[in-house]
């Protein structure tokens, strides 16, 4: 598996990580042992970055991958987890808390130390709160060395500037805002992050299934006009016999700005076949006809949290 290091930090992530989300079935009901199964896949095949939060199940995902991980060498893996958001409109970024939650992630995995700690989805938040109070408490855990590198992470691109602007941070986690459609997290936030020397990772190639043959889930919540044109390139790809998820990943892997890309599942062929798929070559001719496909809507989003955040 190519790696790639995460710029301000002495880590070598692979251009795939694993999403851990899966594991607390954010999305679907998972088999115990096809999800534990899943993580080992993952590290067999290099992909040894694991992404995952307080949130995902509750605790769940950090409680199996504890389960999953407990007879792997520390040094065989990258662990990023993430704090602040513990429930669908629950979040608590109080310093109390990051030092609550620190622990109980570090016991729930069987852990002393996390590679990655970040901030998840800070847009629900005042930003002030982050800046002030959240980011100091992570440095005091970071000097306690339970935390080696802190960051933040989220959807709209205006979060990381500001964040960026008023503090030091290590690295940053995009989701959804790297893909075959919306291009904005290397458009509109890179530059700066390497202008700062500040570690740039990006997640959801997939953006929540939009760029597979998969029926939409309710957790989708791209534009009509989006829709219709992931539609038309899923079947543009499949006249060319490339399945968009392909595509898709390769596209999103391929950008060496990017020193991973989160992508989850807690079945161990889609893993398998992700591994494939980034040893092939991308189809250049079929990229630009699908990118052709998005120009109208290349961009487009959607609102995520706060107003005064986006």
């Amino acid at each position: 598996m190519q790696k790639r290091k995460l710029l301000g930090t002495d880590l070598e992530l692979p251009v795939i990580g694993f999403g851990a989300s899966s594991l607390g079935q954010e999305f679907r009901s998972i088999q115990l042992d096809e999800a534990l199964r899943s993580v080992r896949v993952a590290l067999d095949l290099g992909i040894n970055l694991i992404d995952t939060s307080a949130y995902y199940g509750r605790g769940m995902s950090e409680v199996l991958l504890g389960v999953a991980l407990r007879d792997v060498p520390r040094d065989d893996y990258v662990m990023c987890t993430k704090l602040g958001r513990y429930d669908r409109d629950k979040f608590d970024f109080s310093a109390k808390r990051v030092a609550e939650s620190v622990d109980v992630s570090l016991h729930r995995m069987g852990l002393d130390h996390v590679d990655i700690m970040l901030c998840h989805d800070i847009e629900f938040v005042d930003l002030d709160q982050i800046v002030a109070e959240t980011l100091p408490a992570l440095r005091e855990a970071q000097q306690a060395g339970k935390i080696r590198y802190v960051g933040i992470s989220g959807y709209p691109q205006k979060i990381f500037h500001e964040i960026a602007a008023k503090a030091d941070l290590d690295c940053v986690l995009s989701y959804n805002q790297y893909t075959l459609q919306n291009t904005r997290f290397a458009d509109e936030t890179v530059p700066m992050l390497k202008e700062k020397g500040i570690g740039a990772m990006n997640a959801g190639p997939f953006q929540a299934r939009l760029l597979t043959n998969a029926p939409l889930p309710p957790w989708c919540l791209e534009t009509p006009e989006v829709r219709a044109a992931a539609s038309k390139a899923a079947m543009c790809c499949e006249k060319h016999g490339v399945d968009i998820a392909q595509l898709a990943l390769q596209f999103s892997c391929a950008n060496p700005d990017m020193s991973t890309t989160i992508a989850g599942s807690a079945n161990p062929k889609n893993i398998e076949k992700w591994a494939q798929w980034i040893d092939q070559p991308m189809d250049e001719a079929l990229l630009a006809e699908v990118q052709q496909i998005f120009a109208d809507v290349k961009n487009v989003g959607h609102p995520s949290g706060l107003p005064e955040n986006n």
